[in-house]
């Protein structure tokens, strides 16, 4: 079975590897006995299914969630049931790569035209002036 990320980016469910473990928080005596929090863990560097742009910003966004060896690692223990856990980590992980799969707008350096250095260089010329006429105080040259 695969996850669907985008129209065209799917993962396949095989890559992704689920291990449960206790969870720490409240919850009486319940914490102590049943493993409810998932890890998931993702292989990002080696997953064939995501394309190189989207590998690149996904290590970008993934930060300290990323091993030494490339492998994304998400503990969800929000929820008392492994059900919730196990679809939470799912969620955050498909989030990631949704983000990760928008490629940043590129941004064109533009320049000032012409007209409007000349209008900056007018507006400087006038307040000059301005400061220049404060200075001269009236009736003692």
């Amino acid at each position: 079975m695969t996850i669907r990320i985008t129209e065209r980016i799917q993962i396949d469910e095989a890559e992704l590897e689920e291990q449960f473990v206790r969870a720490s928080g409240p919850g009486g005596q319940n914490v102590n006995k049943v493993s409810t929090a998932v890890e998931l863990r993702f292989d990002l560097r080696r997953s064939p299914g995501l394309p190189e742009a989207v590998r690149a910003r996904a290590v970008r966004l993934a930060g300290r969630r990323l091993t030494k060896d490339g492998v994304l690692v998400i503990r969800a223990e929000r929820f008392r049931t492994q059900e919730q856990n196990r679809a939470d980590a799912r969620e955050r992980l498909v989030a990631l790569l949704q983000e990760a799969a928008i490629a940043p707008k590129f941004r064109v350096k533009t320049k000032p035209s012409k007209a409007a250095k000349e209008r900056r260089i007018k507006s400087k010329v006038q307040r000059g002036a301005v400061k220049k006429l404060r200075r001269e105080r009236p009736g003692h040259e």
